[in-house]
């Protein structure tokens, strides 16, 4: 289910794909999301969803929508720090 790319030093990694459908009065129109996250292993992080009515077009949606939504995480070392409770 996953899909994993290389593309300008950042990892690219598919999450999950659905299909949704709109209800109308003629029927139902369906088309899909997609969920990405893409991060470049250095603490830079990031996630986007695309909806589309076809998957690739989604896809390139959500993966571009993860481009811009990065953000950085602090790590020690290749740890993420947390509270534990």
């Amino acid at each position: 289910m996953a899909k994993v790319e290389q593309n300008e030093g950042l990892v690219e990694k598919l999450v999950a794909v659905d299909r949704v459908a709109k209800v109308v009065k003629g029927g139902r129109i369906f088309s899909f999301t997609a969920l990405t996250v893409v991060g470049d292993g250095n603490g830079r992080v990031g996630f986007g969803r695309g909806k589309a009515r076809e998957v690739p077009a989604a896809i390139s949606k959500a993966l571009e929508a993860a481009r811009r939504n990065m953000i950085t995480v602090d790590l020690a070392g290749t740890t993420l720090q947390h509270p534990v409770n």
